[in-house]
């Protein structure tokens, strides 16, 4: 097919797509990588608070497909499953709380720390799902600024329809997840 992607039918195929949309999803999958990990922790104990443990397992069934889907546009866009070092090559990346975590990948928007996963991987019964529940308030923050950068800037339209989404279905967690703290 390599001879066809010179022809007027390209464009149609690849979608057309910018720095953005590949920078979405590139640091979106580890970001949501790390959330199921969050819930799988939090599924495998014992003496956990039911609503606690119901959330973790939405979280799971909701991200799961989306880091499928994105994986599927990085590959039909050619780019590269993880983020270039740095993330400088995107307008708007000069964030606090960017690259300045050591060994943090994509660093920055919200992810965990190592001891911030141990410290969770560590914790029982109602003190995990508390801890659960104030990591993954801040988690979920910096997912929906990583979804309104995509939003301001994003051109493929599944990418951004993907981020308006994780805007209103994670506020709408968050705002739960402070609700159950606030008990």
């Amino acid at each position: 097919a390599s001879t066809a992607s010179t022809s007027a039918s390209a464009p149609s195929s690849t979608a057309t797509h910018n720095d953005a949309d590949v920078s979405f999803a590139q640091n979106m999958i580890p970001h949501h990588q790390q959330a199921i990990e969050m819930s799988d922790m939090i599924l495998d104990k014992q003496g956990v608070d039911p609503a606690v443990v119901s959330l973790a397992g939405e979280i799971k069934n909701a991200q799961a497909p989306e880091i499928e889907l994105m994986q599927r546009w990085l590959q039909d866009w050619g780019a590269s499953a993880t983020p270039a070092p740095g993330g400088a090559d995107m307008p708007g990346h000069d964030m606090p709380g960017m690259g300045d975590m050591p060994g943090m990948g994509g660093g920055g928007h919200g992810m965990m720390s190592q001891a911030d996963m141990t410290a969770l991987r560590n914790a029982q019964g109602a003190e995990a799902g508390r801890l659960f529940l104030t990591q993954m308030i801040q988690h979920h923050r910096g997912a929906i600024m990583m979804a309104q950068q995509e939003i301001d800037g994003g051109q493929f339209s599944g990418a951004v329809e993907m981020a308006r989404n994780i805007v209103s279905s994670q506020q709408a967690e968050i705002q739960t997840m402070q609700g159950m703290l606030d008990k």
